[in-house]
């Protein structure tokens, strides 16, 4: 009960955590982030797809680029693109997403004004004719009396300058549609900026309507939102999406929505009203004033049309008759691209087209006030329910608990966002689940590590840590019981061990013998061995038992190889400490063998048994007589093709009839150099004459073995069976054996 109630304890701390971080009193960066991707993944799950039809985009892209040359291009082709557009298509609106802050100079009029003030000023027919072509070479005004009376908004953006810099104004501002004051004593969190980039003053000057597009990404750069409405020297200012609607629909209101309470009469902005003869849109905002972009669907989403393709008359009159036509550009040189939750390089003027399409048919998602209190109570009452039920529960039904939980959150919060239209923060409420859950279960796992010491300490006699976590992890591949199984079993032993304790004292010996056994024993472990035992200078070991390996004999030889490797990297350390050096020969064959625990009533061991042990001991006996630190048998070489062997002998051992091959692995195929495989290639020709009983060859072949390697034992062990045989000649029925008579 005392644990249960600590448990209860720290998970009620948890949920308080989480609480803290919903009710905005500190920010937690993993909740916000998750929840940033999970509202992403939610608007990509539930976008609606297809294609607005009443919205078309007129592209500035690289095929109007090509053709009418760079941006940005001469005022005179955008004022006869309004002719076109409106005259000759009858759109119904024209929004444009780019800037006119500049003058267009490109008419050469400037040129003629100056020449007009130099050096033709005293020239009346000059200015007479200046006067009379001024209409058709100054574009800007042109442009300005194209978009005059015609439903046309124009875009422009506001800034904010870092402190100590000075502001950054330029152009002109339309009207403002709420002027100073209109929010006074309301705490609305509108965007303030303080600089702004607009229009050259006669083209706003003529435009009926102008948005602003500022960028107010979150803290990932993804712009999830727009903000509708923006302060600018006290007054307020609508974005480019809201002044197209509201030119669309004519003569169109707009209002603010205030929420009221009871108690204060006034519970926050909640949304903007576009109200006309015929009815009225409801635009829901957040605490700034931003609204979610309803975005329909990835990239291409819009019907696009290269600009230029227009000028030059090549789209029937229907294609836009009576559309909302935005002018932008998805050409990336021209940098209107921004990051967005449907795709990382998403062309801005659609993100308008969104907003347009999403404020027409009403359907946005809403974010207000309210749902801040409404996931307080949400993560407090699952919190406290977890918190209590989760310690209770074993781990099957603690999981089946979370799970269920999680699952009622993501369906919950989804229908909540499909069918009531609200943005409810997700990340929080999941995250807690999952750490109250984590916190039962490791809970749990500290109560019960007592048990798995004891485990870990009943098996870690015979097999690495690593392999006691797989045994606890699937307990049902380990028994202790007899088992008939294919294994591979390792010997090694010390070459001349009687001579060495005979120079040693007890207790040198003692160290001696641990700082040998040990490294070489986490070897063995390393390559997922069993030590049987030690006896002595000998350790036996097995692979393939207590948990199956299907690679027993790959892992056995690599651990074999390793071991005179590691022995070797040894000597230095011996030397020092005035010691022999230590030379082992390791034996490995692989068999089907009998495993288990096996013993008395007073004392059992988990070994192996069968001819496959038996015959592992044996080749490790006479690896000193080839001179080679492994030798494996023909079953372990069968096995594993992955090693470069060399064949040595073919053999019949003490107690076996049967002859064997034996084999040294010489390490990795691929890892054996040119020069290795040159002198084994060399050898197994050395073998093949030797079975033959061609002594000639035989001594020639091994004369340039000797030549290579003279120090080679092997070598000179053939050079004397071939010595032997050319004076006895072993007879025409030799089967080419070599017997041991000895262990």
């Amino acid at each position: 009960m005392k644990r249960h109630a600590l448990l209860i304890g720290l998970g009620l701390v948890l949920v308080l955590v989480f609480l803290g971080n919903a009710a905005n009193f500190y920010h937690i960066g993993l909740v916000n982030k998750l929840d940033d991707i999970l509202y992403d993944y939610r608007l990509r799950l539930t976008m609606p797809g297809g294609t607005d039809s009443r919205i078309v985009i007129l592209d500035i892209d690289e095929k109007s680029l090509k053709e009418e040359g760079r941006w940005p291009w001469s005022r005179d082709r955008l004022a006869l693109l309004m002719d076109k557009l409106f005259d000759g298509y009858g759109v119904a609106v024209v929004g444009f997403d780019v800037v006119f802050a500049e003058k267009d100079e490109s008419s050469g009029f400037k040129v003629l004004q100056e020449l007009g003030r130099n050096q033709l000023k005293d020239v009346p027919q000059f200015h007479s004719a200046l006067a009379q072509i001024k209409p058709q070479l100054d574009y800007d005004n042109l442009f300005a009396d194209k978009i005059k009376n015609r439903r046309v908004v124009l875009r422009y953006y506001f800034t904010s300058s870092a402190k100590g810099t000075e502001k950054s104004i330029s152009g002109a501002l339309p009207g403002a549609v709420f002027q100073p004051g209109t929010f006074k004593g309301r705490q609305v969190g509108f965007l303030l900026f303080d600089g702004y980039g607009g229009n050259l003053p006669e083209l706003q000057q003529h435009a009926v309507g102008a948005g602003h597009f500022t960028q107010a990404p979150d803290s990932d750069g993804v712009v999830r939102r727009i903000p509708m409405i923006a302060e600018y020297g006290g007054a307020y200012y609508e974005s480019l999406s809201l002044a197209v609607v509201r030119t669309l629909l004519g003569d169109a209101k707009l209002a603010p929505g205030f929420a009221t309470s009871k108690s204060s009469g006034y519970a926050g902005l909640e949304w903007l009203e576009v109200t006309t003869a015929q009815g009225s849109l409801k635009i829901p905002v957040d605490r700034n004033v931003s609204t979610l972009v309803p975005y329909r669907g990835g990239r291409g989403s819009f019907r696009y049309l290269s600009l230029t393709d227009v000028l030059r008359d090549r789209i029937p009159q229907a294609e836009l008759k009576n559309k909302i036509v935005l002018v932008g550009t998805s050409a990336p040189g021209l940098m209107d691209m921004r990051s967005t939750p449907v795709a990382t390089v998403y062309p801005g003027v659609e993100v308008h087209a969104n907003m347009i399409s999403g404020i027409l048919e009403q359907n946005l998602k809403q974010k207000p006030p309210y749902v801040l209190g409404a996931e307080v109570v949400l993560l407090l009452v699952t919190g406290v329910a977890l918190s209590l039920i989760l310690p209770l529960l074993s781990p099957v039904q603690a999981t089946l608990l979370a799970f269920a939980a999680l699952l009622a959150a993501l369906a919950g919060n989804l229908a909540i966002w499909q069918f009531a239209g609200l943005a409810m923060p997700l990340a929080g409420g999941l995250l807690m689940i999952l750490c109250l859950f984590a916190l039962a279960m490791s809970f749990g796992y500290f109560v019960e590590s007592r048990t798995k010491r004891q485990i870990t300490g009943l098996f870690g006699q015979y097999v690495p840590a690593e392999l006691v976590d797989e045994m606890s992890k699937n307990p049902e591949q380990v028994s202790m019981e007899g088992d008939s199984r294919e294994m591979t079993i390792l010997f090694s032993d010390v070459r001349g061990f009687t001579s060495i304790s005979e120079k040693l004292d007890a207790k040198e010996l003692t160290l001696l013998m641990n700082e040998f056994l040990t490294p070489l024993s986490r070897v063995i472990y390393k390559h997922r061995g069993t030590i049987d035992k030690y006896m002595g200078d000998c350790i036996m070991a097995f692979w393939g038992a207590p948990l199956s390996d299907p690679e027993h004999a790959k892992h056995a030889i690599l651990a074999g190889i390793e071991m005179q490797r590691t022995l070797k990297e040894l000597q230095p350390r011996f030397k020092e400490r005035g010691w022999p050096e230590i030379h082992i020969g390791v034996g490995i064959n692989t068999g089907r063998v009998s495993v288990g625990n096996m013993g008395s009533e007073v004392r059992v061991a988990y070994t192996v048994m069968g001819d496959a042990v038996n015959l592992a001991s044996r080749l490790e006996g006479i690896t000193k007589q080839y001179g080679a630190g492994v030798i494996v048998g023909e079953n372990t070489r069968n096995t594993v093709a992955d090693f470069v062997y060399r064949e040595l002998d073919l053999v019949r051992v003490k107690g076996k009839d049967k002859p064997v091959a034996i084999y040294e692995p010489l390490g990795l195929a691929g890892e054996v150099d040119k020069a290795a495989l040159d002198e084994l290639k060399l050898f197994h020709q050395m073998l093949k004459l030797y079975r033959k009983q061609d002594w000639d060859q035989v001594e020639l072949q091994l004369y340039n073995l000797q030549r290579m390697v003279p120090e080679s034992l092997l070598y000179k062990v053939y050079a004397e069976r071939a010595a032997y045989f050319r004076g006895s000649p072993p007879g025409a029925d030799w089967d080419g054996v070599f017997v041991f008579q000895t262990k």
